[in-house]
């Protein structure tokens, strides 16, 4: 057998019958974590073999095998972290099949010299394993045991301290007593607490400067996470899965109060490093917080020296190893949907797993877009999405960017022939694209987002594109992000949309959801909304509102928007539920975390040329004035939002006879409206196709991007 970059090389020599069985085999016994592309046989000439034998890897051409990504421990290295005398307690134990992967590989084909174990040599034990066909460790790269492999390290009170047993008892002793210690995970640094002391998680935001967005969490084991949320057949295999996501679910038993900051959610996780186990066993408790190590929105640390200097500033004890982290990777979110997982953050165990594609798209490079970055390659027939990368805005994660940009580029062997890039002419991951000297087109925000849900589902034909999402640049030079699209892979036709609504202050808005609410308010009612005594008016200054009105009145940066996510805003800033956001996202993520699901009720709006909110708006007001509660009004609002959808999707249907219908758009991470809308659509016999294995959010737009490029690339359109 031979580990080529192109492919895995197997020559076996025997009677038909045999050969034939063997190479059935092969599919039939494949690990859970292993993905066979295809399998392809052709006759050789008989060389009397005599055992089996692993050649030395080759690179045989620009071809690439797939890279995996990084698997959580299983269930054997386990046990024998428990017998095995040169593993008891061993936290870096791993074998065929688990372990680090992605995270450590700098080049292809995968043996160990190309990867960050390179300097750790193996010893006598370990090297009889490596090189037993027999073995489970059989060429495992990362093999190692306590006598030859990494080694962790306790960074405390000014001492270094080594011993792993060591580690173990004052790692633990510190988060039972209530402590924060920066911890090196897999693919970079997490900061750990007890989620169950709120000093200790409300000290760790404070420290962490992260006011509201809620923590993810790993508990102990299955049964200790079923205690505190709801978890259903499919969540348990995506949560047991190898994969290891964090998984958003339903909160049945509070924790600390600061993990979520009033959501009814948790964003739960179980372990996937045999450290996780280890550290379990010693903790009194069933919980830890385990959240990104950084500050604020930079990217995960993944250096030592670095997170000597950035995180022990905000953590009591630095725990490191002395493998290094070559290509960082945050931990990917999941949610299920329907019964499907769906894509929210897709990074560690899912990244850089490739996308199949039904034409060439070699030599094309996207650089997505700004917000939740990722950025995408092709190579062959196979579109390969980076892992998470972040908003770009940040000096520090623009520099991930462009330096996993280049990792990619050599590490898959693409030669750039195309790049492609959103049309927004101020987004950073455009101005990268346009400094590159190769052939650069851009692509429509909404359309990439459909085709990249297209692409998923290798759809290459015309359907109705339902695109939700808070910001996207128009043809008109709007912001667009409440379209609907009639579209393919080369091209787009806007069916309709919001209706275009001033957003006071630009990008302050996001920040500041009260703002969209005035903009509607002032829509509506004009200088009468001074007398409306809505309750969130009452934390408005006198002088802002005066100061946003007038803007309004002048268009003094008051750029138009079609936005779903601004309406969202908008809402539930006018009901006094998010008036300022302390995170991307919060206000839409705080309507839908108070839903009524019993509520079926829905507001009006009217379909002229643009989708008209205005009765909605109106109704909404008329609520808040006779004290409905705002659970039931956030259920009629998103009953409404799915009526709309509904109502103009089978509108085109009508005049277009287009039944496939696909859904994309960060709005689609909201559980309540994509499960409803999918549901409906189906039950009036629509084909409905949203994401699962790659987020609705901008995390996406890459793929759609090198979609589009492709498809035009082959009509000679570019």
């Amino acid at each position: 057998m031979e580990n080529r970059n192109d492919c895995v090389l197997i020559k076996a020599q025997g009677n038909q019958k045999n050969i034939k069985k063997f190479v059935s085999s092969i599919a039939k016994f494949a690990p859970e974590t292993s993905h066979i592309e295809s399998i392809k046989t052709a006759p050789i000439d008989w060389e009397n073999f005599s055992d089996f034998q692993i050649t030395k890897s080759k690179n045989i051409s620009e071809a690439i095998t797939e890279i995996s990504p990084d698997i959580a421990v299983c269930s054997e290295c386990l046990m024998d972290m428990k017998v095995q005398s040169n593993r008891i307690n061993y936290p870096f134990i791993n074998c065929t099949n688990c372990g680090p992967r992605f995270s450590i590989v700098k080049d292809l084909p995968y043996d160990r010299e190309k990867t960050t174990m390179k300097k750790f040599i193996m010893c006598d034990d370990c090297r009889k394993e490596y090189i037993d066909v027999s073995n489970r460790r059989f060429h495992a790269q990362p093999v190692a045991c306590i006598n030859c492999g990494p080694e962790y390290e306790l960074v405390f009170n000014n001492k270094s301290i080594k011993d792993f047993d060591t580690i173990l008892r004052i790692f633990s002793e510190l988060i039972n007593n209530g402590k924060i210690i920066a911890v090196k995970g897999l693919g970079g640094f997490h900061i750990a607490c007890d989620a169950n002391n709120e000093r200790a998680v409300s000290r760790l935001r404070e420290l962490k400067n992260r006011e509201g967005k809620p923590f993810a969490v790993m508990f102990s084991n299955l049964k200790s996470l079923k205690e505190y949320a709801v978890v259903n057949k499919t969540e348990e295999m995506r949560l047991l899965s190898w994969r290891r996501p964090i998984l958003i679910l339903k909160e049945k038993k509070k924790l600390a109060e600061s993990v979520s900051i009033g959501f009814r959610t948790i964003g739960a996780m179980l372990p996937y490093m045999p450290f996780h186990y280890l550290i379990f066993e010693n903790l009194k408790i069933p919980a830890i917080v385990l959240t990104s190590g950084n500050i604020s929105d930079e990217p995960i640390i993944v250096d030592n020296d670095k997170a000597k200097n950035t995180l022990s500033k905000i953590s009591d004890a630095l725990l490191i190893y002395n493998r290094d982290i070559y290509n960082r990777t945050d931990d990917s979110v999941e949610m299920v949907v329907n019964k499907k997982a769906r894509m929210i953050r897709r990074s560690r165990g899912s990244a850089p797993s490739p996308i199949r594609m039904s034409r060439d798209v070699d030599g094309i490079v996207a650089t997505g877009a700004e917000l939740v970055n990722c950025f995408c390659v092709g190579k062959g027939d196979q579109a390969i999405l980076s892992q998470h990368i972040g908003d770009l805005k940040n000096l520090e994660t623009f520099d991930f960017f462009s330096e996993t940009i280049d990792q990619f580029i050599k590490l898959f062997r693409v030669k750039p022939k195309l790049i492609v890039c959103d049309k927004h002419p101020d987004y950073l991951s455009t101005k990268y694209a346009n400094d590159l000297k190769f052939k650069t087109i851009s692509v429509q925000h909404h359309h990439a987002h459909i085709a990249s849900c297209m692409a998923e589902h290798n759809l290459d034909e015309k359907v109705i594109g339902v695109s939700f999402d808070g910001t996207g640049y128009g043809d008109d030079h709007k912001v667009w992000g409440g379209e609907f699209l009639i579209c393919d892979l080369n091209e787009y036709e806007r069916y309709t949309h919001f209706e275009y609504i001033p957003i006071p202050g630009g990008d302050k808005a996001i920040e500041e959801p009260w703002r969209m609410g005035i903009s509607y308010l002032y829509k509506i009612y004009g200088a009468d909304l001074y007398e409306s005594s809505l309750p969130f008016l009452r934390n408005i200054k006198n002088e802002d509102l005066d100061i946003i009105i007038r803007a309004i009145e002048k268009g003094i940066n008051c750029p138009l928007t079609s936005s779903a996510g601004r309406l969202f805003d908008a809402v539930a800033a006018i009901i006094d539920l998010c008036t300022f956001s302390k995170f991307h996202a919060e206000a839409p993520m705080r309507l839908e975390s108070v839903v009524d699901k019993n509520c079926m009720e829905q507001y009006n709006f009217q379909m002229a040329s643009t989708i008209i909110v205005e009765q909605t708006i109106r109704e909404i007001v008329d609520d808040i004035k006779k004290n409905i509660p705002i659970s039931i009004i956030s259920a009629k609002f998103h009953n409404t939002i799915i009526s709309i959808i509904f109502t103009v999707v089978n509108e085109i249907y009508k005049n277009f006879n287009i039944k496939k219908v696909v859904l994309s758009g960060g709005t689609f991470q909201n559980k309540y409206i994509l499960g409803n809308v999918e549901k409906l659509l189906m039950e009036k016999k629509f084909r409905v196709f949203s994401h699962n294995i790659i987020p609705s959010n901008d995390g996406g737009i890459a793929l759609g991007q090198l979609a589009i490029a492709a498809k035009r690339r082959e009509l000679k359109c570019v």
